[in-house]
């Protein structure tokens, strides 16, 4: 029990900057209504040119904006490729996906690189949980509010508009070709700084870094909707509430993870499949509940009233 809360901070810290992660592709998936497959790759863009840049001395600022500047460019790409070429959103992020994968190739001249800790200080670290937790806290909270402020605005109204009915949207005169770009960009924007963060926290980039980042991003969202839906649909706690899903989604693998029974453990290698499982989980059981329990409900009162 004490060697499992011990590994809490770690756990939290990985959670607060899966939260960005989530908190980019919530944009794309709640707010525009696109399920864009581009952040496996552009999580793994941030990562990579985060890497390089504090290995070449440029510094954790300086990575963290080139990380998030190259998500943004990332997102460009998939926005063009589907408003300009008329290429299904969908084809689009995994297109820019596969070019993303051979560019992290070339940025870090392999699969990985480890960044020299030793010699160049980063923002947060694996070594020190405590600090990253208190970190990404600020981190997140500042994120969180900066989007409340930015989606209030005209232009973030126009962005939601655009994802909750398009054709009125356009019909309002509202440009949401540009709406479409430009969210993607901040979508993806977003996911590389949580990659940039990411290796900066296990020291390390990888052109597989990003691999299952979707897959997270959409737990987080699921968890937390169903927690925040019975709350508010206020913009605010939405996104708290995504917050929350990346944190609990986190527990959740943690305790599996240091669950051991005898000689059994969990194998690490079957991560990428708990997670999957973990996410067929939280959408399932809506859909068993509003398909199935309603209608045994309405079978129950009609042999009553027989």
């Amino acid at each position: 029990m004490i060697a499992y809360i011990n590994t809490l901070p770690n756990a939290f810290s990985l959670g607060l900057i899966w939260a960005i992660v989530a908190l980019g592709i919530f944009i794309s998936y709640k707010v525009l209504d696109i399920p864009d497959l581009t952040v496996d790759g552009s999580l793994a863009t941030g990562g990579a040119v985060c890497a390089v840049i504090i290995n070449a001395g440029g510094g954790f600022w300086l990575g963290l904006l080139a990380g998030f500047i190259a998500g943004v460019l990332a997102g460009l790409l998939t926005g063009l490729l589907h408003t300009f070429l008329g290429i299904p959103p969908i084809l689009s992020g995994i297109l820019t996906q596969l070019i993303l994968w051979s560019t992290n190739y070339k940025i870090l001249g392999g699969q990985f690189e480890f960044i020299k800790t030793a010699t160049h200080p980063v923002l947060i670290s694996l070594y020190d949980p405590l600090g990253a937790l208190w970190k990404m806290g600020i981190v997140v909270v500042l994120l969180v509010v900066a989007f409340y402020g930015f989606f209030g605005t005209q232009l973030g109204a126009s962005i939601r508009a655009t994802g909750n009915n398009p054709r009125m949207s356009r019909a309002q005169g509202i440009n949401t070709k540009f709406n479409i770009v430009l969210g993607l960009m901040l979508s993806n924007g977003i996911v590389a700084l949580g990659g940039a963060l990411y290796a900066q926290y296990g020291g390390r980039a990888a052109t597989d870094l990003g691999v299952g980042a979707i897959v997270v991003g959409l737990c987080s969202i699921v968890i937390g909707g169903a927690i925040t839906k019975r709350i508010s649909s206020n913009f605010l706690i939405r996104m708290s509430g995504v917050v929350l899903g990346a944190l609990i989604y986190q527990l959740i693998f943690q305790t599996i993870l240091s669950i051991e029974i005898g000689s059994f453990r969990f194998d690490d290698d079957l991560l990428k499949m708990l997670a999957a499982i973990v996410v067929i989980i939280f959408l399932g059981i809506p859909y068993i509940y509003k398909t199935y329990l309603p209608k045994r409900g309405k079978q129950k009162k009609k042999t009553v009233e027989e």
